[in-house]
């Protein structure tokens, strides 16, 4: 074989456009000609279910798949052509043969899926007809379609339809990336995170303007889009509002709020079941991404669909995480058993718990993340509050047995709840709502609280409390006495201790001088006091002393006294009581005054003796 110049293959190449531009437009007349004359149809085509009288020629002269099933039947006169499956259905083939027949129509972004993947069924290509319908729709779509993001999402939501005919034209992956790259080139979290720039805890992730249109996909298609999007660099904290829409209009409808049986058909059970399990697979690791409120929305949604135990425990863990951003109506799950048994569902609340006690421990859900953090000491009270609060408002259910009671609020530990006046309200909720207990249930039941840590509040209405135990009535009453008693006790030690304990010196500390000064003044002149009583007594005990010359002479003391009143004691002994008398009432906390009393009648015993012999 010789091969031939490629000045020698050029001419003949254009020759042979020449001519199939020369035959198509020669065709297209015909066809024109044909469908103006309303010429009698001599096929008929089952499109979908449709039947379709057309004529072969316009058909065969652009449709290599009709060309095939004319030629390669063995009836002569071919007068049916079947083609059950066709993609688009009857509005596709009719656009099609339309175009066959030469009758102008628009191209538009909603059914330039159908028409490509309608060219390719039919194997309208340039091999049987210059400028046919597959070059005409791949045209369209490179060059107008997949130019705007609404257009890619346009037509990627009609290929749904068109599968898998849609994957093999390659126009569900082409949509694919140009969503991806239109969606990361507008929005904010696509770059790289600089030093001190957006960040899962910076800022929360806005909804950019191309989200909403991502709704109307399929979840299969939604899927393939955001992992598009992250392996471009879209970061996977930002996909939290795209989710959150996506997940909002997806189970709209879905009555996981209430009781009752279920009201809805099980294959669009089935189908809401995959949206979801596909949702928390794509939901962020990063905490603080999603709100608890949302978290809670699809556990809902999770327990009520029946998914699979795997997603429910991972959206247990995620809420956990952030429990501390909860409020109680994200922890009041409707129980969906239907045993009858508990309103709400305490189990998932149980294990919601345990994992956030388990966070504190040990993170564990991401050791390698940094954004997983153990809860801080703000968020640990936060939680024990919002237990409290939520046991108190499934205490009222007369369902809830007294185990499952005591479990729920033993999961809380004492050190983490500041008082106990919010472990009271429950407990004293459940008794009125369970008035059969025994004696013994109530005393379980009342075993999960710390009498020591109520408020006086509490305590002053425990202590009135009929429904209470009469032991825990008595430790109430004995820990408030206890409290007083310290209180007092505290107090008078705190005085003492500023009396014995000198002040430090400080810039503040100008009234503790004042006191220390006071006091040393008070001490000084209780020990002048002292002594001076002293030398009082020493010289009240001279004078009481006989002289030795008593007997013999009289004293220059008994000739100065009155007359008849030689026995008397002396006079100068009186200025001297006077003033001890003076002294003891001023500071009588520093005088004996049983001394003084014992002095004074010694000094009148003797005179009263002499006074009664003198007389007789």
């Amino acid at each position: 074989m010789v091969d031939l110049d490629p000045e020698q293959k050029a001419p003949s190449s254009n020759m042979s456009d020449k001519k199939k531009e020369l035959l198509s437009t020669a065709m297209k007349r015909t066809s024109e000609w044909i469908f103006s004359q309303e010429i009698p149809s001599d096929v008929t085509v089952n499109a979908g279910g449709t039947s379709f009288s057309l004529h072969k020629f316009p058909l065969v002269s652009k449709c290599g798949y009709i060309r095939k099933l004319v030629t390669e039947s063995t009836d002569a006169d071919l007068a049916v052509v079947e083609i059950p499956d066709f993609p688009g259905g009857p509005e596709g083939f009719e656009l099609a043969a339309n175009f066959c027949y030469g009758i102008n129509f628009e191209i538009t972004t909603e059914n330039i899926a159908t028409l490509r993947c309608a060219a390719e069924y039919l194997e309208m290509t340039e091999e049987y007809s210059v400028g046919n319908l597959v070059g005409r729709t791949e045209s369209y779509v490179n060059e107008v379609a997949l130019k705007s993001l609404a257009g890619a999402v346009s037509i990627l939501h009609s290929a749904e339809n068109l599968l898998p005919i849609a994957e093999k034209v390659k126009l569900v992956s082409r949509c694919i990336d140009a969503i991806a790259l239109v969606a990361c080139k507008d929005s904010q979290f696509a770059a790289p995170v600089r030093a001190g720039g957006t960040g899962p805890n910076d800022s929360k992730p806005i909804v950019d303007w191309w989200a909403e249109d991502l709704t109307v996909l399929r979840i299969d298609l939604f899927q393939r889009v955001l992992i598009a999007m992250m392996a471009r660099g879209f970061k996977q904290y930002a996909l939290g509002p795209i989710l959150m829409l996506y997940a909002q209009k997806s189970l709209r409808g879905l009555d996981a709020f209430g009781k009752g049986r279920k009201k809805i058909d099980p294959r669009q059970e089935h189908e809401k079941r995959v949206v979801l399990e596909t949702i928390v697979s794509l939901l962020p690791r990063e905490k603080n991404t999603m709100s608890v409120s949302f978290l809670s929305m699809l556990l809902r949604a999770a327990i009520y669909l029946e998914t699979t135990v795997a997603c429910r425990l991972d959206l247990e863990r995620r809420m956990a995480l952030q429990l501390g951003q909860a409020v109680l109506d994200d922890l009041l799950i409707p129980s969906y058993s239907y045993t009858g048994e508990t309103l709400f569902d305490v189990e998932t609340v149980q294990r919601i718990m345990t994992n956030f006690l388990d966070f504190e421990v040990d993170v564990g859900y991401n050791a390698d993340d940094q954004d997983h953090v153990s809860p801080s000491a703000i968020e640990v009270e936060k939680v024990a509050k919002l237990m409290e609060n939520f046991i108190a408002e499934i205490a009222s259910d007369r369902n809830l047995s007294v185990s499952k009671f005591i479990s729920i609020a033993e999961l809380t530990p004492e050190q983490y709840r500041m008082t106990e006046d919010g472990m009271y309200r429950a407990i004293d909720i459940y008794l009125k709502a369970h008035p059969a207990l025994s004696d013994m249930e109530r005393k379980k039941v009342c075993s999960v609280m710390d009498c020591q840590k109520l408020s006086r509040e509490a305590c002053a209405h425990a202590a009135q409390n009929d429904r209470l135990p009469v032991q825990t009535v008595v430790q109430v009453l004995y820990y408030e006495q206890q409290r007083l008693r310290e209180a007092v006790d505290g107090s008078s030690s705190s005085l003492n201790d500023t009396s014995a304990i000198p002040a430090k010196p400080g810039p503040y500390s100008s009234d503790v001088h004042i006191v220390t000064d006071e006091v040393s003044s008070l001490r000084k002149e209780n020990q002048d006091l002292k002594l001076e009583l002293v030398k009082m007594k020493m010289r009240l005990n001279e004078i009481e002393k006989p002289s030795p010359a008593a007997f013999g002479s009289p004293s220059p003391a008994t000739t100065m006294s009155r007359p008849g009143s030689a026995d008397k004691p002396p006079l100068h002994p009186l200025p001297k009581k006077s003033f001890i008398s003076s002294v003891s009432k001023k500071l009588g906390r520093f005088i004996r005054a049983d001394g003084l009393s014992a002095q004074g009648s010694r000094g009148r015993t003797k005179p009263a003796k002499d006074r009664r012999h003198s007389i007789s």
